[in-house]
């Protein structure tokens, strides 16, 4: 009788439907990759270079942009290498590493977009307050719980998976490490798994989007009852909500796809469980970097700069 703990080795076997196409989605993921890197890159070098943008609000889009720049360096790469040279093979080690990075930085995305809801919240609706609110000290005693909450829930679910045994077969019918991929091939009970899944969901993705929206409520109603110009304010928040309403539908949908009966098609609950990750690392730059003015602004001067100096180099 085998061993059911002897599989410590895995195949990402993600998109195998598509058979000999599949190495065609090297194209549309690796241009993901590259704008994905060269946005964020750029975006932070700007925010870092430039002391004008040192404000609280383009700090917590730099620290967007450098989640958004990390996150897709622990997956992207070796998916590449999967659907270009079909290397497909992964220790359980590996993987455990893989999930706990992916997912520990995921939940850096929603948590950044509750910590710029709380700067627009002090910024709005307590501005003579501002900068002793958003002072390094008292800021932190907001966004320490949520750092400790993110590690220990993800550290949690990681642990339970690490614990498991695994059964034949030791294929992984995803391109790169996902929770629930990997706990689908356990052997035994993995209810307290699935539970501890579902509770991660709802404390963070789930929470941080009802206090956003909240806190976005009570601006809304600050600015509406003070008669004050709400327009710049009713953009920030509408943007943040679009993008957290977005982010959140995706997650959701992925997550959800693992635990409905006759579910969506393999193929199409991969897809959103790679787009929940390298959708917003390609576009928060566009949308926290190019439509924030003074960002806006001192990027098209680097460009511009950068243009410049080759034409020099050439001339």
């Amino acid at each position: 009788m085998e061993n059911v703990s002897s599989h410590k080795h895995f195949i990402l076997n993600g998109f195998n439907e598509l058979g000999a196409l599949r190495p065609v989605l090297f194209i549309p993921f690796s241009i993901m990759f590259v704008v994905s890197l060269s946005a964020n890159s750029l975006l932070l070098y700007v925010v870092i270079s430039q002391r004008s943008l040192h404000s609280p609000m383009c700090i917590l889009i730099a620290g967007m942009a450098f989640v958004d720049l990390s996150l897709p360096l622990f997956f992207v790469p070796n998916m590449l290498l999967s659907f270009l040279f079909d290397w497909r093979g992964i220790s359980l080690l590996g993987c455990l590493v893989q999930i706990y990075f992916v997912h520990l930085l995921g939940t850096f995305q929603s948590t950044l977009l509750l910590w710029m809801a709380l700067d627009r919240y002090f910024a709005i609706c307590t501005p003579l307050y501002y900068h002793e609110c958003m002072a390094l000290p008292r800021f932190f005693k907001f966004v320490m719980p949520l750092l400790i909450r993110n590690v220990l829930m993800v550290t949690l679910i990681v642990t339970l998976a690490g614990s498991l045994s695994f059964c034949s077969p030791n294929v992984i019918n995803h391109c790169f490490c996902e929770h629930m991929a990997l706990v689908e091939l356990a052997c035994g009970s993995t209810a307290v798994n699935n539970l501890v899944g579902l509770l991660t969901v709802s404390l963070i993705p789930v929470a941080d989007f009802i206090i956003i929206t909240a806190s976005y409520i009570v601006i809304f109603r600050s600015v509406l009852s003070s008669g004050q110009s709400g327009v710049k304010a009713l953009h920030t928040c509408i943007t943040h909500i679009v993008v957290m309403s977005v982010s959140l539908t995706i997650i959701l949908v992925a997550f959800l796809s693992y635990r409905i009966r006759n579910g969506p098609p393999a193929a199409i609950r991969v897809f959103f469980s790679i787009m929940y990750l390298l959708f917003p690392s390609c576009f928060n730059p566009i949308i926290y970097g190019i439509r924030t003015t003074e960002i806006r602004q001192h990027i098209v001067k680097t460009l511009m700069c950068g243009r410049f100096l080759k034409t020099v180099a050439h001339s």
